[in-house]
């Protein structure tokens, strides 16, 4: 099949991921080439070039632009790019559309398309995409959740055809059956407000071990403001580390901290914490419960420091193969692209009959049961 995937543009699809999604996007490019498909990866300039990139802008995010005055500047040139991107895809030969982006654009102008697109719904329900969203009016345009918290979220809004629950590559994750000989927890990924990385550093300190935090700092007035002034020889930002220090880490962790203070759409840092077979202590928070046994994982109250300690203290107790099965059971990445190649077989099948359908409509004056 010939693919294109629309990425989101605030981050490069490279590594050292910005995030889950840049992750989830070139695992999905790489994966979907690796079984000979023709994929192009439509995204940001410095993003992985084993991915099919066609790079259509710089990267849009408020850091790189270094001042908060550029949020209008950064607005235009995502519009502008995506509105080129969808032109020029008008007048392409690809068989399906993949959009992995989170931005309105390209959802609205699906209908202006001749291949089929299908949506992967990443985040709750924000204004901007919902708008989008609302506006569509493509027929062969299919929307698919990470997860059955995000379907639950996005059905009041729009038909969400199926899950597919996202993966991650088990063996970049290796499993280790024991931690590192001196103890420490971990936490990782954006620091942001919303992942909750101080209260992470609280419950640490009421655990009586010493916290690592890895992951890029996407947000400077938080991480001065509620990270910083915490930082010691105990709790220690370790960087925005390449994947193989960072899944080092993970695995010599006793527990990893799961700290959202939004619903998470799924929590691909959980997935990954237990491949390495690291215990979670978690908050109860969107997807994540979802993905967590009682073998694998404790859930917190969210927002309640003590209960997260608490949760910690159970989590190091638990066997680590019962975490890493957990993960084979639930995230391999194998699956998801399964999932996604029979989404892309059927939404061509059914493309490939629309224009029999127009054709009885026209010459009957009919409405076929199931195409209104």
């Amino acid at each position: 099949m010939r693919i294109a995937i629309v990425a989101h543009l605030k981050h490069a699809i490279g590594e050292p991921f910005a995030g889950g999604l840049e992750m989830h996007t070139h695992l999905l490019a790489t994966s979907l080439r690796a079984r000979g498909n023709d994929v192009t990866l439509f995204a940001s300039t410095k993003s992985d070039a084993a991915t099919g990139l066609s790079a259509i802008c710089d990267e849009t995010t408020l850091n790189a632009a270094g001042a908060a005055e550029a949020t209008d500047i950064m607005f235009f040139r995502e519009h502008h790019a995506y509105l080129r991107l969808m032109s020029e895809l008008r007048r392409s030969d690809f068989d399906i559309v993949h959009n992995n982006s989170l931005h309105y654009l390209p959802v609205a102008m699906a209908d202006t398309l001749p291949m089929p697109m299908v949506t992967t719904l990443h985040t709750p329900p924000f204004c901007w995409l919902e708008s989008g969203i609302r506006l569509c009016r493509a027929e062969t345009s299919r929307f698919v959740a990470v997860s059955e918290a995000i379907h639950a979220m996005w059905s009041p809004i729009v038909a969400v055809d199926r899950v597919v629950g996202n993966g991650i590559d088990l063996a970049r994750f290796p499993f280790r059956a024991a931690p590192d000989p001196a103890p420490y927890l971990v936490w990782y990924g954006r620091i942001v407000p919303e992942k909750g990385t101080h209260l992470a550093i609280a419950a640490a300190r009421r655990v009586g071990l010493p916290l690592r935090i890895a992951g890029p700092i996407s947000d400077p007035a938080y991480f001065a403001a509620e990270v910083a002034p915490h930082l010691d020889d105990d709790v220690r930002h370790v960087g925005h580390l390449d994947h193989d220090a960072l899944s080092r880490l993970i695995a010599g962790a006793r527990a990893f901290l799961c700290t959202p203070c939004w619903d998470e759409p799924y929590g691909l840092v959980v997935a990954e914490a237990l491949s390495c077979g690291t215990p979670v202590a978690a908050f109860a928070r969107g997807a994540i419960p979802n993905l967590l046994t009682m073998d694998s994982g404790v859930l917190a109250v969210p927002d309640d420091v003590a209960s997260l300690a608490d949760a910690a203290r159970r989590a190091m107790s638990l066997d680590r193969a019962a975490c890493r099965a957990r993960a084979v059971a639930i995230c391999d990445a194998d699956a998801m692209i399964d999932g996604y190649e029979a989404l892309y077989r059927e939404m061509l099948r059914d493309d490939a009959v629309m224009p029999a359908i127009g054709v009885a409509r026209a010459a009957t004056g009919l409405t076929l049961v199931g195409t209104a």
